[in-house]
């Protein structure tokens, strides 16, 4: 597959598979006339990636696992386990939301006349 196949059966832009390419995340073969030949594979290779990034993957965390990615069908204990230590990171950083709320709130609820920015964090 081109570079204009794959983006049409993705919907990702030409950079930003040029930009996984650089990154290693997808590989393609050079074809005589010196276009990029995707295999058919491809395709779903890069809908799992999107789909880890929709999950709050970054693509340096993606790109760590890849070994893992390559073969879901082994690696599902490993998979299992990233996606547990995701969500543990992200029940952590909901924690740390909903305090800074709580700080923005009791701010708010300050005398009206006063600053709510001077005075100490609790």
């Amino acid at each position: 597959m081109q570079i204009g196949e794959i983006a049409g059966a993705t919907g990702l832009s030409r950079d930003t598979l040029r930009f996984y390419e650089k990154r290693g995340l997808l590989r393609a073969r050079r074809a005589a006339n010196g276009y990029r030949d995707y295999p058919p594979e491809a395709v779903d290779w890069l809908r799992y990636i999107r789909l880890a990034q929709t999950l709050g993957f970054t693509l340096t965390e993606i790109e760590a696992d890849l070994p893992l990615l390559a073969e879901p069908d082994t690696s599902a204990p490993q998979l299992r386990a990233a996606l547990e230590r995701k969500l543990a990171d992200i029940d952590q950083r909901i924690d740390g939301l909903q305090r800074l709320r709580g700080e923005l709130l009791r701010r708010l609820g300050e005398d009206m006349q006063s600053c709510p920015l001077q005075g100490g964090a609790t």
